[in-house]
């Protein structure tokens, strides 16, 4: 069933006390000094940014807000946006005077935790809410010193459904007040070409349309809209803002085969949509609510929506009525055809509709079942047809067979998985999820009709998406033994103008092909649709996809399995609910998605002290008009016991500094084949060297050269110990006695005072005595990448444990030391400011940065912020980068600093 999936962003920044809009309000024109028309109690919002990047309908939306408190005093400034239902948000920064405070997303009872805590001491401070038919708010405040600076940055993330042939992405745009700098940034990736694209934006004036661009050529398209200070003005002397609308983005791709699959990094996504077939014939039931609630406007809009959709039923359907309130009356006794004679019959029925009574859903429904049933079993439909039933109603069930769980055992148990239900809430007085249980059991969805003027057009709406069947009962298979994790790929209905989306992990490919099938009914015969990819030639596609992001089909993937696995969920008891709860809330936190059953909480200062708010996301059973939180609570920071030390990626060296509360990082630039000195203690004989290794293809320009560390040797002289560990292999020297072990084992091994745990294709942890341990991260990527490799992260637990003379780049800095960090300033990047660094006598230009802590998850990582070295650590590290290379992975003598 494909719904229309919509961006929406609707940015309203909150300044002084409380949440009053940046209105501009002439009686404040007469302030005792001048102030600039971007400048609104005291607060100046000089930049706003929406940035949409989408690859292959998968988007990924940046909305960043840079303000400056102009008054003399403390502000508090809330940053306020409006996004999709649908939506996942994945990252949420605060960014004040250059020091960045990052959200991370947890699991939503510890948040739900903190938030009590927050409640008894009086500190809720934000919310996420609904806001309007398909929106929820997001919103977070924070305490702003005068003449500080702010940076908001919200990313958020899904997949964009086709809806009526194109898909679309709707900017809401309501900032509020002038800005300097406002922009709108749209690129589109599709490797199938872009067949069309188009703007429209509902404020626009004749002086707004040169600064709308949009192109598209190829596989690749473009819109921005970014109008001057002035031409924001709603007159030439307003101090009034006229971008206050609709945004709007519409696409579709080319499509000279009925399906698309695409393989990257492991993961495929198949994107189905064949053009040009004839429409099954349908046969639909309208099972319509007409107690006495729905009397007045809403039973007038109902009539109208009817009257368009008879107005486009083919004459190859079959059709019926069922009206129920105390009592159940039908149309015919029979489905009908829907002749010329017959439509005329049912308009004039239509319209003399009359309420009554009270609500009897459980008859109503029961009744158009069977009379599908009864037409299928007696020959009237045609063989060649599929049947669905739409159930329009405003209340709750209060006659006949009342409960809810009875009815939805009832209407399922009589459909028997034959055709799907539709069911439409009117308004706001519905069981809507009620409604939506029995839908989704019984392979329909549910809709909430609105009670507005245009009610009408959304009924008529939501049968114009289901109007057109072309194929039912679709199957699509793919190379068995091959995938694994696959989304549904089961579905009763392919209507036209929509597309099916499946999307899973590619296991092993035996051939350099991949074959996908698709089987469906359609109105004349059985088709078959196969799609065949070559996987060398999507090796050259993946070069070209990077240019956006090139992780989009794993995130898309992680989204698609979430939203199904939510789904499933609501209808799902005991044991199988918690099963995929805990499914669904492990990928939620793996990938960094706020869903129903995560919170993004965000640390900030408030009061010379930390806040936490919680940004929470209403859940499935949440109503529109309810909200929920962000939290605020107090906390009182306490280090680790044991700070950490790694290296891992490009790499990255990252020094956490307990004391200070933060942590440095810095790179070192070495040619592959390089064997490094990164831990030498010789009082417990313990020493670890890595080796360097590049990429498979390496870049011609030197700054884009990436290097990993792709051996590590661990040696224990005091135990005769050995170990080297490579992606591919585990090898261990203990007493002359060689064992080795794959990553794909999961195994403990203990000898002679060494404990080896292999927890398979995800790390190891290496214990030594009574002393250190190691924690060694595998990275693997697609083997068939053609740039990328395997590689290897090291990181230190229990450092406390080593001698002081423990040294190498790592070990050095596993005693105290200590650094000064001052005179924070923009730096080249606007993301990234600049400082200066007063450490071990040096005085150093530093750069605010983050990296990434695999411990936890090698996949996705947690983000961590620090000061980054440039020059291979210079100054940071004892002599030069160069000093610490060694002869071999095993080499264990002194090294001369």
């Amino acid at each position: 069933m494909a719904v229309t999936i919509r961006l929406y962003i609707s940015l309203v920044l909150l300044s002084g006390l409380g949440t009053s809009h940046f209105l501009i309000n002439p009686l404040r024109n007469n302030r005792k000094r001048s102030l600039p028309d971007t400048v609104v109690d005291g607060i100046e919002i000089y930049s706003t940014k929406i940035n949409c990047k989408v690859t292959s309908r998968f988007a990924h939306n940046v909305v960043t807000t840079r303000a400056v408190n102009r008054a003399d005093t403390a502000k508090e400034v809330s940053f306020d946006v409006e996004l999709p239902k649908t939506a996942f948000i994945t990252n949420f920064t605060m960014t004040i005077d250059g020091v960045t405070y990052p959200g991370n997303v947890k699991e939503k009872e510890v948040a739900k935790k903190q938030y009590e805590k927050a409640v008894s001491q009086g500190k809720t401070a934000g919310l996420v809410k609904a806001s309007g038919r398909k929106l929820e708010k997001f919103t977070v405040s924070v305490n702003v010193a005068a003449g500080s600076k702010v940076t908001f940055e919200l990313t958020y993330e899904e997949l964009l459904k086709r809806h009526k042939g194109k898909y679309e992405m709707y900017i809401k745009v309501q900032p509020k007040q002038l800005i300097n700098h406002f922009e709108i940034v749209a690129d589109i990736y599709e490797p199938q070409g872009i067949k069309e694209l188009d703007a429209d934006v509902s404020f626009i004036t004749n002086d707004l349309m040169n600064v709308l661009t949009k192109s598209f050529s190829g596989k690749k398209g473009h819109v921005s809209f970014k109008p001057s200070f002035d031409q924001q003005r709603s007159c030439p002397t307003c101090s009034t803002s006229l971008l206050n609308g609709d945004f709007i983005i519409t696409y579709d791709v080319n499509r000279e085969q009925p399906g698309n699959v695409q393989i990257v990094n492991g993961y495929f996504v198949h994107f189905f949509a064949p053009q040009n077939l004839p429409i099954v014939p349908k046969n639909v039931v309208f099972v319509i609510d007409i107690s006495g609630s729905m009397s007045g406007r809403k039973l007038a809009q109902t009539k109208d929506a009817l009257l368009h959709i008879l107005s486009d039923v083919k004459e190859d359907d079959f059709l019926n009525f069922i009206l129920f309130s105390s009592d159940v009356t039908v149309w015919k006794e029979n489905m009908v055809q829907a002749t010329p004679e017959n439509l005329k019959e049912a308009r004039n029925f239509v319209e003399n509709m009359q309420t009554t009574g009270l609500t009897n859903i459980n008859d109503g429904l029961l009744k158009g079942i069977e009379m599908v049933n009864r037409a299928r079993e007696m020959g009237i439909l045609l063989d060649r047809s599929t049947s669905i039933i739409i159930m329009l109603t405003d209340g709750e069930a209060n006659t006949g067979e009342s409960r809810v769980d009875k009815i939805q055992q009832n209407v399922k148990n009589a459909i028997g998985g034959k055709f799907p239900l539709y069911n439409l809430g009117f308004g706001h007085d519905v069981n809507y999820n009620f409604l939506e249980k029995m839908a989704l059991e019984n392979h329909g969805v549910a809709r909430r009709i609105y009670e507005d003027s245009d009610a009408n057009l959304q009924m008529q709406g939501f049968y114009d998406e289901v109007a057109n069947p072309l194929l039912i009962d679709v199957d699509l298979q793919y190379p068995q033994n091959a995938i694994s994790d696959v989304t549904q790929n089961n579905y009763q209905h392919f209507y036209d103008g929509s597309e099916i989306v499946v999307a899973g992990k590619v296991v092993d490919l035996e051939t350099n092909s991949f074959v996908a099938d698709v089987k469906g009914h359609g109105a004349l015969n059985d088709l078959t649709f196969t799609e065949e990819v070559d996987l060398k030639e999507m090796e050259e596609a993946l070069k070209e996809q990077e240019y956006i992001f090139g992780d989009y089909i794993e995130r898309l993937w992680a989204y698609l399995t979430i939203e199904q696995l939510l789904e499933k969920r609501k209808n799902a008891e005991g044991e199988e609910k918690e099963n995929l709860t805990a499914q669904a809330l492990d990928l939620s936190l793996k990938y960094h998605f706020v869903t129903p059953l995560t919170s993004m909480v965000v640390t900030k200062p408030e009061d010379n002290e930390e806040t936490q708010s919680i940004a929470d996301k209403p859940g499935e059973e949440v109503k529109d008009d309810q909200i929920s939180h962000v939290y605020a609570t107090q906390l009182n920071y306490q280090p680790p016991s044991n700070p950490y030390y790694y290296v891992d990626g490009d790499p990255h060296f990252i020094i956490e500094v307990p004391e200070k509360d933060d942590a440095l990082c810095f790179n070192i630039d070495a040619q592959p084949g390089v064997v490094l000195n990164l831990i030498r203690d010789p009082d417990t004989g313990i020493t670890v060297n890595g080796e360097i290794i590049g990429e498979k293809k390496a870049s011609s320009e030197p700054n884009k050269r990436k290097s990993y560390f792709g051996k590590l040797g661990i040696v224990a002289l005091q135990m005769d110990l050995q170990v080297e560990v490579t992606p591919q292999k585990i090898t261990l020297w203990s007493g002359g006695r060689k064992s080795s072990f794959t990553w794909m084992d999961t195994v403990t091994i203990t000898q002679n005072g060494l404990s080896v745990t292999i927890n398979r294709k995800k790390n190891m942890v290496v214990s030594i005595g009574d002393g250190v341990t190691f924690v060694i991260v595998l990275h693997q990527v697609w083997k068939k990448h053609p740039i990328h490799q395997d590689f290897l992260g090291l990181y230190t637990v229990d450092s406390h444990r080593m001698s002081t003379k423990t040294h190498g780049l790592l070990g050095q800095f596993f005693h105290p030391f200590d650094f000064e960090v001052f005179d924070v300033r923009p730096g080249s990047d606007p993301k990234k400011p600049d400082a200066t660094m007063i450490v071990k006598n040096h005085k150093l230009t530093v750069t605010r940065g983050s990296q990434k802590d695999y411990r936890k998850d090698s996949g996705q990582g947690t983000k961590v912020f620090c000061w980054f070295v440039h020059d291979n650590g210079s100054g940071l590290i004892d002599g030069v980068h160069t000093d610490y290379i060694v002869p071999d992975l095993f080499y264990h003598s002194p090294i001369q600093s």
